[in-house]
């Protein structure tokens, strides 16, 4: 009886799938379950049809190419689970292939176990090394914002951009003031009085002042470019949900609202952490650790986390 149960039940395998993602192509490896190695499927272009194909067809356990999948690898139906690297290209193909029913993850790069002797890296090697490490369970998923989130991250990192070249042009009109000799003797420079010494500056050249005129135009820009992204940004913050944690956190000393946006978008949801160490350690303010038998040595923070996140916590508890 067991023989003719066996004989009719279709038992359904886990493969486990690793993505190389880039810009124009994704390289897929497959590991089944066991101690098997991974086997190359292919590269093929970032098109989330053509992916969706090829996963639906492995899925349903149907062949390649009028072959088996991978001989033994997979002969019915699969589950499969499917992990790649975080990078530049962001988190679409996560949310499309979820929406699809399927297991994804998105993995700290950082964090991928690393052979000490391994110097060859290519598109297929990763791939296969995705898909072994997932099957080991030795992979770590980073947390993956909602879309509404990530948008507002997205603006406050603008506007962090924006006041970056703001305080760069500010620093390169400086270095040309030096060195052509001119120095503001007022108390407090970039405000309207250091402003109005710049535009009625007279120069012996008309080229440098030309360049004079760039450079503060540069900055002006620059500074409407700033106002318009923080008006943006207190327009957004009314229909956004995390509206009260923010307000929540602007009742600390040093935060005021674009500092709490700034905070808040970063950090995400914050109960993802169940324990004070695991913020510590996002934020990279963890100290290091160089530890020996009975010796215990420890150093500097380990600035092993969210670098942005970090910048403006040392920022608005030091104002």
């Amino acid at each position: 009886m067991n023989n003719k149960l066996n004989k009719h039940t279709t038992m359904t395998q886990i493969l486990y799938v690793g993505l190389d993602v880039h810009k124009d192509s994704i390289t897929i490896a497959v590991a089944p379950e066991g101690r098997d190695g991974a086997q190359l499927m292919g590269k093929f272009p970032n098109n989330i049809t053509t992916l969706q194909r090829h996963f639906a067809r492995w899925r349903e356990g149907s062949t390649r190419n009028g072959k088996p999948l991978s001989g033994d690898l997979a002969s019915g139906p699969v589950e499969l689970k499917i992990a790649y690297e975080a990078g530049p290209c962001g988190f679409v193909l996560y949310r499309r292939l979820t929406q699809l029913g399927y297991d994804c993850q998105v993995v700290a790069p950082s964090l991928i176990p690393q052979s000490a002797g391994d110097r060859v890296k290519t598109d297929k090697r990763d791939a296969k090394k995705l898909a072994i490490h997932h099957r080991a369970g030795q992979l770590t998923a980073v947390y993956v914002p909602h879309e509404a989130d990530e948008a507002i991250r997205d603006l406050c990192r603008a506007r962090s951009d924006a006041t970056s070249d703001l305080k760069r042009a500010k620093q390169r009109l400086k270095a040309f003031m030096l060195r052509n000799g001119y120095a503001y003797e007022g108390k407090t420079s970039w405000n309207e009085s250091h402003m109005n010494y710049l535009r009625e500056l007279t120069m012996p050249c008309s080229s440098q002042k030309s360049i004079l005129e760039e450079y503060l135009s540069t900055i002006t820009d620059g500074v409407e470019r700033v106002s318009r992204i923080e008006q943006n940004m207190e327009r957004e913050l009314e229909n956004w949900h995390l509206k009260p944690v923010v307000q929540a956190l602007m009742a600390f000393k040093g935060f005021k609202i674009i500092a709490a946006m700034i905070t808040v978008s970063e950090l995400g949801d914050v109960t993802r952490f169940t324990h004070p160490r695991q913020l510590m350690s996002y934020l990279g303010l963890v100290s290091s650790e160089h530890s020996s038998g009975p010796k215990r040595s420890t150093g500097a923070i380990t600035k092993c986390g969210n670098g942005h996140l970090r910048w403006i916590l040392v920022d608005c508890f030091a104002a």
